[in-house]
Order: C-alpha cells, then sequence, then structure tokens
C-alpha cells in the first residue's frame, strides 16, 4: 500500500485553507455551470480545513470574480514587447520580384 505519510496529507490540507469560491444562490432546474447565468447573485465561501463556510455575497458573477481573482485587476507591471518590423533583404522564404 503506497499510502502518503499523515505529515504530507495535512500539509497538503493546509495549503488550501483560506481558499475562496462562488456557488450561485439561484439552483434551478438543468446545468448549473457559473457562466451560464451570470446576473445571479452570488454567495462566496471560505475552505476553512474541514467545510466551507459563508464569508461574504456578491449581485453577480462579475463582482464574485473580483473578489476571487484580485490578482487580474492589477495593470501589469511590465511593458509589452514592441513589435519588430521586417528587416530589409531577402529571405529563403520570399519570392523572387518578376524581372529579378
Amino acid at each position: 500500500m503506497d499510502d502518503e505519510p499523515l505529515s504530507e496529507w495535512a500539509e497538503h490540507r493546509d495549503a488550501k485553507i483560506g481558499r475562496l469560491r462562488a456557488v450561485p444562490l439561484a439552483h434551478r432546474d438543468g446545468p448549473r455551470g457559473t457562466h451560464l447565468n451570470p446576473d445571479a447573485p452570488r454567495a462566496i465561501q471560505r475552505w476553512n480545513g474541514y467545510a466551507w463556510e459563508p464569508h461574504g455575497f456578491t449581485a453577480n458573477l462579475a463582482e464574485a470574480k473580483r473578489i476571487l481573482y484580485p490578482e487580474a485587476q492589477k495593470p501589469p507591471t511590465m511593458p509589452a514587447p514592441q513589435p519588430h518590423p521586417l528587416r530589409a533583404g531577402r529571405g529563403k522564404h520570399r519570392k523572387p520580384r518578376p524581372g529579378e
């Protein structure tokens, strides 16, 4: 039997403490994917190591994503690289012009 040691299991469990998730409050028949009803209110739940406990509420999916993913709201710290223009010359992939 290849069970992981209890200390490793506890370390994995403790690493997840504080994780947040959004759960739709309006349950309807059919699929319940978060993207299917973006205007439904959401309950924000927090993992305490043993169970999901209430943490807060949001009016819709957009507000829930702002709470769940705050790093996505930060502007990038480095400017985007500028594209380089094509260099002069004829590469192997270029066809010769008529008359050359």
